[in-house]
C-alpha cells in the first residue's frame, strides 16, 4: 500500500502495522477498569524511580550531543533531566492515578416525554498520535494521561531526545508487560526518519483519531498544515502580564520576575509586559530594574526607553514574538481597555495575567479576554496541568473547539449518547 509522495514503502508498511496493533489495543483499553489502569500507573511511577539511573545516563548522552550541535540554552533546559525532574514525573503519574476516572462519567441525563432515557457519557477518543520535541517528560506524561483516559497512543519524540525517550518507554513497556493492559496501548517510534511524521499525519490508514503536537512553531505549523486527522495544538505561547495602576508593588515585582525568569523556555513564560502609564516611572521602573538585574533583556516602546536606560527600542515584531529566552517586550498602556486591545491584537490566546488590587479592573480583564487561560495576581508560569491539579498535561490547547488550556485526562475524552428505551418506536 502506498500514499502520494511515499518514498519508503517499508516505513509505510511498518507504520500501518503499528497503527493496526494500536487500534486493537485501544478497543481493549477502553473497557479496562479504573482499578486496572490505576495499578498500571502506580507501577509505572515506581518503575521510573527504579530506572532513574538508566534514564539519566541516556539523558546525558542526548544532552552531550545537543551541546555539541550548538543547541540553544532554552532547548537544553527542556531536554535535560535530573533526579528532581524524574521524581516530578513519577509524582505526576501518581497524581493522575488519584484522579477520578474520566471514562464513563455521566455528563448529563434526561428523560423524554415518550419515556426514552438519554445520557451523555464520556468515552475515550481512541488512538492519539503525539509528536513532540525536546521534552522527554512528555513520553511519561502522555503515556500516563492516555492510559488513564482509556486512549491508546503512538509517541514520536524528537531525535534530540531519542535515547532518553527510549529509556523511559522501556520502563513503560516493562510495566505493561506485567499488567492486564495490552503492550501496544503505548507505542513508541524509535526511528528518527522524518517520513514517519508524515505517515502519522496521514492517519495511518484510519488508525489515528487525533494528533497532538508538542514542540516549536515550525513543528506545530507543519502538523496543522499537513494533518489529515483532527489536531489539538497551540502554535505559540505569547503570554502577557499587565501591571495595572492599582497593582501592589511587591506583588508586581515578584509576579513579573517569576513569570519571565523562572524558566524562560516554557510556553507559559511571559513574553510581553504591559505597564499602566500612570505608574510607569514608579512601580514600572522597580519592575524593570528587577528584570534587568536578573539578566533579562528589555525591549521597550518609546515611553519605556525614555524612563529606563537599560531598555533597547522594540520593533513591531517584538509584540508578536515568543522569545523562549531571557528577553521581554515592554509597552506602556493607557488603562485596562488599552491593555486588552494590545493583547487581542498581538497575542496567541494562551495565557494572560493582570496584577491589580482593583477588583473591577481585574474582572473586566478576566471576562473580556478570549485566551485559554486568564489570571489575576498570579504568575503565568502556573499555566501547567500539574499546577492545575491535573497531574500532568500533554499541552495547552488554544483553539476554540474541544479542549482549551491544559490538556489533561478529561480533555482526552469525547462523549456519546446512551439511549435506554422500553420498546418505543417513532411514529
Amino acid at each position: 500500500m502506498s500514499t502520494p509522495g511515499n518514498r519508503n514503502p517499508q516505513v509505510w508498511g511498518e507504520m500501518l502495522a503499528l497503527g493496526l496493533e494500536t487500534r486493537e489495543a485501544a478497543r481493549v483499553l477502553r473497557q479496562a477498569s479504573s482499578e486496572t489502569k490505576n495499578r498500571a500507573l502506580r507501577a509505572l511511577a515506581a518503575m521510573l524511580r527504579r530506572n532513574a539511573a538508566t534514564i539519566l545516563s541516556a539523558n546525558r548522552e542526548d544532552v552531550a550531543a545537543a551541546e555539541a550541535a550548538g543547541t540553544s540554552g532554552a532547548i537544553l533546559d527542556r531536554l535535560r533531566l535530573d533526579d528532581s525532574r524524574i521524581e516530578a514525573m513519577a509524582k505526576g503519574i501518581e497524581d493522575i492515578a488519584d484522579l477520578p476516572d474520566p471514562v464513563g462519567r455521566e455528563m448529563a441525563r434526561w428523560t423524554r416525554p415518550n419515556g426514552l432515557d438519554i445520557a451523555r457519557v464520556a468515552t475515550p477518543i481512541g488512538v492519539i498520535g503525539i509528536i513532540y520535541e525536546s521534552r522527554p517528560n512528555v513520553t511519561a506524561d502522555a503515556a500516563a494521561l492516555c492510559l488513564k483516559s482509556g486512549n491508546a497512543c503512538i509517541l514520536r519524540g524528537g531525535s534530540e531526545a531519542i535515547h532518553t525517550n527510549g529509556a523511559i518507554h522501556d520502563a513503560i513497556a516493562a510495566v505493561l508487560g506485567i499488567t492486564e493492559l495490552p503492550g501496544s496501548c503505548v507505542e513508541f517510534v524509535r526511528s528518527t526518519d522524518r517520513e514517519i511524521v508524515g505517515r502519522m499525519l496521514n492517519g495511518l490508514g484510519g488508525a489515528i483519531d487525533l494528533i497532538i503536537p508538542r514542540g516549536g512553531k515550525s513543528l506545530v505549523a507543519r502538523v496543522q498544515e499537513e494533518a489529515r486527522v483532527p489536531v489539538l495544538a497551540h502554535l505559540e505561547g505569547i503570554c502577557h502580564i499587565y501591571v495595572h495602576e492599582d497593582a501592589d508593588p511587591a506583588k508586581a515585582r515578584a509576579i513579573v520576575r517569576n513569570s519571565k525568569m523562572r524558566r524562560t523556555g516554557i510556553c507559559g513564560a511571559a513574553e510581553t509586559l504591559l505597564i499602566d502609564r500612570m505608574i510607569l516611572d514608579s512601580v514600572g521602573v522597580q519592575v524593570l530594574r528587577e528584570l534587568h538585574e536578573a539578566g533579562c533583556e528589555i525591549r521597550g516602546d518609546e515611553a519605556v526607553c525614555a524612563i529606563f536606560q537599560g531598555a533597547v527600542p522594540a520593533t513591531e515584531q517584538d509584540w508578536r514574538t515568543e522569545y523562549l529566552d531571557a528577553i521581554i517586550a515592554v509597552k506602556a498602556v493607557d488603562g485596562v481597555d488599552d491593555a486588552i486591545r494590545h493583547i487581542e491584537t498581538h497575542g496567541s490566546h494562551h495565557t494572560e495575567s493582570i496584577v491589580t488590587e482593583d477588583t473591577r479592573a481585574a474582572e473586566k480583564f478576566l471576562s473580556a479576554l478570549d485566551s485559554a487561560i486568564v489570571m489575576w495576581n498570579a504568575s503565568t508560569q502556573f499555566a501547567d496541568g500539574g499546577e492545575f491539579g491535573m497531574g500532568a498535561e500533554i499541552g495547552i490547547g488554544t483553539g476554540k473547539l474541544h479542549a482549551r488550556g491544559p490538556v489533561g485526562v478529561e480533555q482526552l475524552t469525547t462523549f456519546k449518547y446512551v439511549v435506554r428505551g422500553t420498546g418505543q418506536v417513532r411514529p
